[in-house]
């Protein structure tokens, strides 16, 4: 497994289960080696599905599992494979297959990869801007998504507690709304003290996902 991978799950698991009041670790257990092993990735999510299956207290971060189980897959897995397997047509099935899968945290946990391959300080107008190309008519799509985060760019001025009070308060149908908070705050600051870690914690209306999820990003950035 890759290392970034491996403490962004490890991360995410010990996070949200503390903070959630229930058993995470053999959960964990039995998805560390689903990562390492050498099945093809569709084999994988089915193995991962079943470990949620089993403990469906974690449901809440199986979308986000997915991400990583992806991520690690082009990290370590592509290794083996023909140069262009991602271009195959065996991948691109797999892609329809899992269109419905996942969350925008991938692009977040690619964008970090890119920044550390460039040696690029991440920020959100070049995450918005020169890696999703928001602004670009291709890419409208993203630009839909992103919406809210593109509105309210004016909060990395500002404090985490008005990031916080924005979020409680968009729309539930915002395409973003169950990222917006954790996503927007390590944009804020992307070297957080354990003190801005608890405060964080204190100002989230959903401590338990919010934080585990800021953890993970911390946990890939590291």
């Amino acid at each position: 497994m890759n290392q970034k991978v491996k403490n962004a799950l490890e991360n995410l698991f010990n996070t949200f289960s503390a903070l959630e009041n229930v058993s995470g670790q053999a959960a964990l257990n039995k998805l560390q080696p689903i990562f390492d092993g050498d099945e093809d990735f569709m084999s994988k999510l089915m193995l991962m599905d079943q470990v949620f299956d089993d403990f469906p207290q974690l449901d809440p971060i199986r979308e986000i599992t997915f991400d990583l189980l992806l991520i690690n897959f082009f990290s370590e897995d592509t290794k083996k494979l023909d140069a262009d397997y991602l271009d195959s047509p065996e991948w691109e099935k797999i892609e329809e297959e899992t269109l419905d899968r996942g969350t925008e945290l991938l692009n977040l946990l690619l964008y970090l990869k890119e920044c550390e391959d460039e040696d690029i300080e991440p920020s959100l107008d070049d995450y918005l801007k020169e890696f999703l190309l928001v602004d670009e008519d291709e890419f409208q799509d993203e630009h839909r998504i992103y919406e809210d985060i593109i509105a309210h760019q004016i909060l990395m001025e500002s404090s985490l507690e008005e990031i916080a009070r924005v979020s409680k308060n968009l729309p539930d149908h915002s395409e973003m709304r169950d990222l917006f908070y954790p996503l927007m705050a390590y944009f804020f600051e992307t070297q957080p003290t354990k003190a801005d870690l608890k405060k964080f914690q204190e100002l989230s209306e959903d401590a338990a996902f919010d934080t585990a999820v800021l953890e993970m990003i911390l946990g890939f950035q590291n």
